[in-house]
């Protein structure tokens, strides 16, 4: 692939990650207000229901597919220079998929008590189950919002602009934030649902009709199952509906095991999942939604050693994960305090999410390639393979998470949870590497392995550095967890840096620098360069 087209994908993922910080960085913010109006409570139990069904919703209607199995189809017709029949498909597809999304969203909202039950057996109190419901029917009309914007994003990928598209996560964060502490005093937790209604009409649909116009958006009403491209879609996104993903199979699996928790665990392991999404966030999410149309370009070229160049240059930058994994695990009881330890968050919670925490971060680096993983597949148009291979894993983990609930409780199943997802990344890569033939895997994985000694080395130095300031400042506040965290954090950063010269490794090298440069600390490196994606 051409040094330009490397570039392109340069700027599209620092856009991509810029958004992605921003959104999780709302997003966080959105946790904290969830922590302080209702805590770790039996209220944020039955709003994290709430979202059981609408999540299987969403899995079922394909909107989080809809841009790695519809950008292919549609970027076939752009290299041909036929604009009027792409428009013509996504018109077709956006009418006949809608139409059942709709269809759909009615039914749910109908049974929404029933369902309710269904996706929570473990609780029997009526009023959780009834709130849960209550907020359930407020939360699905979100679906048909994030179905046709997912479609409206994904032209808009495939033209290469990002920009309006990476605003919709923070759009629909600001608007659960503020649905929440405006009305929160008169609907308590209810006003975070009318609040994610609200965020993903404005973000997610509104924003996006502009950006698709943009890009010369052509819809008309139009029907076609016999159609060869819906054909085509169908085949593509079947496998990952019928599929069990590692994303949904995480949200829907800790809703349905928590249930099974004392009041408020689901809470817990909502507040430690989205602290260890952060970091899946900002390195593999970004990263893989700015190069998958480049994935899909190159394989529909048939170019699929430079391919598999691409995916493994990106995993290797994701192996950074490891170390800063070990830092968070370190710093997890200070984090939590941080962002969360106010209002109705009391110190218990604290630590009963620090754990979960810590073992959420065993599985971090595993999400995060998983992203760009399963978009090799969808590049060259395989969606049977993840959808067959990754459902397997997932239920080989089920064991896992009846034992992580009797063994260990919330940090058990945060366990399964990093288990399962370490098990489906590394299976999905061994089976990619077969069937692609890929010359760069030994490469990745002796990377991977030197990733994992560094973390397992600095893991107990960094604890040194946290004892050494635990004994000087009393971390019990917020001011004082903010002290360790930068003190311990500053460590962290030279000691990669060391690292990554003694290594001779760049990336290592690179991320550091930049870290230290964004604290005023540092400076390039005589004659150092960062890797380029």
């Amino acid at each position: 692939m051409a040094a330009s087209s490397y570039r392109k994908i340069g700027i599209a993922s620092l856009i991509m990650m810029g958004s992605v910080f921003l959104s999780r960085v709302v997003g966080l913010l959105r946790e904290m207000s969830v922590a302080f109006v209702g805590g770790a409570g039996v209220e944020v139990d039955a709003y994290q229901i709430a979202f059981a069904i609408p999540e299987i919703l969403n899995h079922v209607l394909a909107s989080g597919f809809l841009s790695v199995t519809f950008i292919p189809i549609f970027t076939r017709y752009l290299l041909r220079q036929d604009q009027r029949e792409a428009w013509r498909v996504f018109s077709v597809i956006f009418c006949t998929f809608g139409a059942i999304a709709a269809a759909a969203t009615g039914a749910a909202m109908a049974f929404a008590p029933e369902l309710v039950a269904v996706a929570a057996p473990g609780v029997r109190e009526p009023d959780v189950l009834e709130a849960a419901a209550r907020m359930t029917r407020i939360i699905l009309p979100a679906q048909m919002a994030f179905f046709a914007g997912g479609l409206l994003m994904a032209v808009q990928f495939a033209h290469g602009r990002f920009l309006l598209p990476a605003l919709a996560p923070l759009i629909y964060n600001l608007g659960i934030i503020l649905g929440g502490l405006l009305l929160g005093p008169w609907l308590g937790m209810e006003g975070f649902a009318w609040g994610v209604l609200a965020g993903a009409l404005v973000g997610n649909l509104g924003l996006q009709i502009g950006g698709a116009r943009r890009v010369g958006m052509r819809l008309r009403l139009a029907w076609g199952w016999r159609h060869p491209e819906v054909q085509e879609y169908l085949r593509l996104t079947l496998p990952l509906v019928v599929g069990l993903s590692m994303a949904f199979s995480t949200e829907f699996l800790f809703r349905f095991f928590g249930s099974y928790l004392p009041a408020g665990g689901i809470a817990v392991l909502n507040f430690s999942l989205r602290v260890m999404l952060i970091l899946v966030g900002v390195f593999g999410q970004a990263v893989g939604t700015a190069s998958f149309p480049f994935m899909a370009r190159l394989a529909e070229a048939g170019d699929i050693a430079e391919l598999n160049r691409l995916l493994n240059r990106t995993l290797r930058y994701l192996a950074l994960v490891i170390p800063v994994s070990g830092l968070l695990m370190v710093l997890s009881t200070e984090v939590v305090r941080i962002l969360f330890e106010r209002g109705r968050f009391e110190p218990a919670a604290t630590s009963l999410t620090a754990e979960a925490l810590s073992c959420f971060l065993v599985g971090a680096v595993a999400f995060s390639a998983n992203t760009v993983v399963v978009r090799g597949f969808y590049a060259t148009r395989n969606t049977l393979t993840p959808a067959v291979f990754g459902t397997l894993a997932v239920l080989a983990g089920l064991p896992l998470y009846l034992a992580g609930l009797a063994l260990m409780g919330v940090p058990g199943i945060a366990l399964a949870v990093s288990v399962t997802g370490v098990l489906q990344a590394v299976v999905l890569y061994v089976i990619w590497n077969r069937r692609s033939g890929n010359q760069g895997q030994g490469e990745v994985l002796r990377f991977y392995l030197k990733m994992a000694l560094l973390g397992l080395a600095l893991v107990p130095i960094l604890a040194g550095c946290r004892g050494l300031a635990l004994a000087l400042i009393d971390a019990s506040g917020l001011i004082g967890s903010l002290a360790v965290a930068l003190l311990v954090g500053a460590a962290f950063l030279a000691l990669m840096l060391l690292a990554g010269r003694m290594l001779k490794v760049a990336e290592i090298t690179a991320a550091a620098q930049m870290a230290l440069r964004a604290l005023g600390l540092g400076r390039h490196p005589a004659g150092g360069s960062g890797p380029r994606l």
